[in-house]
């Protein structure tokens, strides 16, 4: 297959050009239905994603392990007894990706997480067979949780009233309200919270709490809007009592998105104003301006294909694209405009510059696509995450090339004025004839494109100066990665947390733990702190007495008073922040009258962000005594409750292993940077271990910890880890878990797709051009983005992680686009009969306003993402960071770059095939 064969068939213009009407018919039948497309996307905060998670809790009859094997009443023989036979089995499942389990006396609890995209039913019954082929004694019980976290609450609501009581809130609540709300389409249950041993309070008033809870494949803004006006009617109907809204999702992802979709039109807006900038013609630039919206239409309709929703990361794929969609409009017009000035008409002009350029806009269009469909196709969660990103990226390319390659060669025909006859008519020479046009200089050849060709003319008399130019950069961008802080996702502002809190209640003498009944010592199980024996006065206790018929003098209900009244002492703190909202206290949720928690809301026009607040409550809870206390950010995705940092340290013996966790926590947490650090089993003693981890079947302490505002995750991991390798003995190994571990196994997978993308995109550039010159040249100046980006990540204290690592897969399509109009004219100009050097340098002043169009259109578009502005930038930012400044850095030196290693290779292929 020759290259003018290649160049004909990706000359759709000309076949456009002949059918005009049908052409411009096609694309308002595909903006119509773009529209329609667009009307039915969903709003969501991120896409959609299924995590199979499976829960085992089993457990050991108390009466009969005291009666027949009180040895089993230890965590010790418990790991033995129950959760190293069922583990053993669970090992054996297809799909499991990671096990952990924590034991107690008398109670193992096992969760398994699975393979994105395995059926959640199936594995669950996978589990309940494996759990009964496991040996276990005959007193034991068990019961298979299957989870689906996409079964989120997503709204939650206080009642509270003057005039009635808890009772008869209750009461209401269950008649009127709760199957109100259940019938409301895509809500799976109501939860109300606040009635026997739990307790709520909002913004210090009792009260109940009302949790809405959608389904697994239900829109979170569609569920929240429609529970909503239920609500609005249940108020109306209900004057007496109050609905006070006390969390919700459906604001910071209204923001999230609103911000993005601001930062999209900023986009374009900056990009349309850039090209009349360079044209200086209103109708190129409508031209050139309308590639944007046909490109986002017709990728509205791969999105609704697909079920995608307009949520953070295909709004920002859409934001992103901006400059790559407008790119090939760009390129085609510009050429179109050039041979107008060389005094053709519009039409001939069309079709002999759509026919030069149009290989190059092709391939590298497609070069692009090849970069980004393999990220669609990553497995595991990452690659259901960004999924929606790759395609959404790769639609849009494409559709922009279609548009490009018909639709603006059509309007440039009928829209654009040919040049008035008579002005700089041009000489017969074999150029011309060529369609090429080469020997008279550009109307737009101005005192930028003579310094560049000065220096063009330079550096191909010194070639080797500018290969070691350019490898003293990728050097440089390489050595500045150590100095950037390293991450992993960016962690949302969200403005608001969750205050997680325990009293730590004294240990009551051993003559009246037989008093308490059954139900609390088995309720004990599930509370950390000293709750073996909790305090109870032995002269209030009478052991041939039901304590459950007075809540006076239940231990559960003493119990939940003085957790209580921590409560309120944790709520006067924050209120004390003039930031504060609203806060809602849950006390003894789930069976546990010694936790609460407290949902704080910051004020919508707060003038701090959320972490100063958090800073500044972690210094003043302190010091309310007997309560402690853990500040949870709030995570980027649902990690089980794992905090950021999470290091695990694995041995056998159980002794050693818990010395060593104490010994790691202790130093973390003297040093900077880390807040409330936290160890697996922080009731374990050296001489009393009451709980047992394990992870994977084998033996863990987790050591874990929240990181201060400005501190990276994968620095944070490196410091702990040197921590612990410097303390612990070698019979204990150090590991890596939570976001900490994920984080490597991310960027490996990202590593794998880099790679992948790149073999794809040089393939892609080897069938067009039938040579490896081409691919060569485009694959060495591929690391020329590197410096640039790093220095700007550096800069700007911007995480080196996924979301940046992200942007340089970004860079890669744009890098090569500009390496291929070079080459491509070249090449084009010495087939018509140029010598070499001249074609070089006469290429850089033709495809110098090109290439400074698009990159500059690129670069000014990112500016309102790099911005940081609105919520959720803290994800957008990094990823816009890093684009600009590989772009800016790339786009320079391959300017210079490109030309030197095409001659070089040349050269240097002509040399080994006189010796072959």
């Amino acid at each position: 297959m020759t290259l003018i064969s290649w160049r004909d068939r990706f000359n759709l213009s000309r076949l456009a050009i002949q059918n005009a009407w049908l052409t411009v018919c096609c694309w308002i039948a595909i903006a119509t239905i773009g529209l329609i497309a667009f009307g039915s996307l969903k709003y969501a905060l991120f896409p959609d994603i299924t995590f199979p998670v499976v829960v085992i809790n089993a457990t050991l009859a108390t009466e009969t392990v005291d009666r027949q094997a009180p040895e089993a009443s230890t965590p010790e023989a418990t790991e033995s007894l129950l959760t190293t036979p069922i583990e053993d089995q669970l090992s054996r499942i297809d799909g499991l990706n990671r096990s952990s389990s924590s034991t107690l006396a008398g109670r193992t609890v096992i969760t398994l997480e699975f393979r994105v995209g395995t059926s959640l039913a199936d594995t669950a019954i996978a589990v309940e067979e494996a759990v009964e082929a496991a040996a276990l004694p005959t007193e034991a019980s068990y019961e298979v949780i299957p989870l689906n976290l996409n079964e989120a609450a997503v709204v939650s609501y206080a009642l509270l009233s003057d005039s009635r009581s808890l009772g008869e809130l209750t009461d209401l609540a269950a008649v009127e309200i709760l199957p109100v709300l259940e019938s409301v389409p895509g809500v799976l249950r109501v939860d109300l919270l606040g009635e026997d041993l739990t307790r709520v309070k909002f913004d210090t008033q009792t009260a109940l709490a009302v949790q809405v809870i959608k389904q697994a494949n239900a829109n979170t803004l569609e569920v929240v809007e429609q529970v909503d006006t239920a609500v609005q009617a249940l108020r109306q109907d209900l004057p007496q009592v109050q609905l006070a809204l006390a969390a919700t999702q459906a604001e910071y992802i209204q923001a999230a998105t609103q911000a993005t979709v601001s930062s999209l039109v900023g986009a374009i807006a900056i990009a349309v104003l850039v090209i009349f900038a360079f044209l200086r013609s209103w109708r190129a630039t409508l031209i050139t301006a309308l590639a944007i919206p046909l490109s986002l239409l017709g990728t509205c309709i791969v999105m609704a294909y697909y079920g995608f929703n307009l949520e953070t990361i295909t709004l920002l794929a859409l934001a992103l694209v901006i400059g790559i969609v407008v790119d090939d409009a760009i390129v085609e017009l510009e050429n179109i405009i050039r041979h107008i000035e060389l005094g053709e008409s519009p039409r001939q002009a069309a079709l002999a510059a759509t026919e030069e350029i149009g290989l190059t806009v092709s391939a590298s269009t497609l070069t692009i696509a090849a970069v980004f469909l393999p990220v669609a196709f990553m497995g595991g969660t990452v690659g259901q995450f960004f999924k929606p990103f790759g395609l959404t990226v790769s639609a849009a390319v494409l559709v922009s090339l279609l548009v490009a390659r018909t639709l603006s060669p059509v309007l440039a025909v009928y829209w654009l004025k040919p040049r008035p006859s008579g002005q700089n008519e041009q000489p017969e020479n074999e150029l011309q004839d060529s369609g090429l046009q080469a020997s008279q200089p550009s109307v737009s050849d101005s005192w930028l494109e003579r310094a560049y060709s000065r220096l063009l003319a330079w550096s191909l008399a010194h070639r080797w100066s500018v290969v070691g130019i350019a490898i003293t950069s990728f050097i440089a961008g390489i050595a500045i990665i150590p100095l950037i802080p390293q991450g992993f996702i960016p962690q949302l502002d969200r403005g608001e947390f969750y205050l997680n809190y325990t009293v730590e209640l004294p240990s009551s003498p051993a003559a009246t733990s037989s008093q308490i009944p059954a139900e609390l010592g088995q309720l004990g199980d599930n509370l950390p702190g000293a709750l073996d024996n909790p305090s109870i006065d032995p002269r209030e206790e009478d052991p041939r007495e039901d304590s459950r018929r007075d809540p006076r003098r239940d231990p559960r209900e003493q119990l939940l008073q003085q957790t209580l009244l921590a409560a309120d002492a944790l709520e006067d703190a924050i209120f004390q922040l003039p930031e504060v909202e609203s806060a809602l206290t849950t006390v003894g949720d789930r069976g546990q009258p010694n936790q609460g928690r407290i949902y704080v809301k910051l004020a919508g026009d707060r003038t701090r962000d959320t972490a100063t607040v958090q800073s500044q409550l972690r210094a003043d809870l302190p010091e309310q005594g007997n309560v402690t206390t853990s500040v949870e950010d709030i995570q980027f995705v649902d990690t089980g409750g794992e905090k950021p940092l999470q290091v695990a340290l694995l041995g056998d013996d159980l002794a050693e292993l818990n010395e060593s966790a104490i010994a790691v926590q202790t130093e973390v947490a003297t040093r900077p940077g880390f807040a409330d650090v936290r160890r697996s089993g922080e009731t374990n003693t050296a001489d009393n271990i009451v709980e047992i981890n394990h992870q994977n079947g084998q033996r863990v302490a987790f050591i874990s910890a929240n990181l201060d505002e400005g501190r990276a995750l994968g620095d944070a991991t490196d410091q702990v880890v040197e921590i612990a390798q410097s303390i612990i003995p070698e019979s204990v190994s150090t590991g890596l878990s939570g976001d900490s571990a994920r984080i490597g196994e991310v960027l490996g997978s990202f590593g794998r797709t880099l790679a992948l993308a790149i073999v794809c995109m040089l393939t892609v550039l080897l069938l067009p051009f039938g040579r490896l010159l081409e691919p060569a040249v485009v694959g060495l100046t591929l690391p020329l983005s590197v410096v640039g980006a790093m220095l700007a990540l550096l800069v700007t204290q911007s995480d080196f992680g996924l979301v940046s690592v992200l942007g340089l897969l970004f860079l890669l399509g744009l890098l090569d686009k500009n390496a291929l109009l070079i080459m491509d004219y070249a090449n084009q100009l010495r087939r018509a009969g140029m010598q070499r050097t001249q074609a070089i340098i006469k290429t850089g002043q033709v495809r110098l306003r090109p290439i400074l169009m698009t990159t500059a259109s690129t670069v000014l578009g990112m500016i309102p993402i790099a911005l940081g502005l609105g919520a959720g930038s803290e994800l957008r930012q990094p990823l816009a960071v890093a684009i600009i400044g590989g772009l800016l850095t790339s786009t320079l030196l391959s300017l210079i770059v490109v030309p030197v290693l095409y001659s070089l290779l040349e050269d240097g292929w002509k040399k080994v095939g006189r010796k072959a």
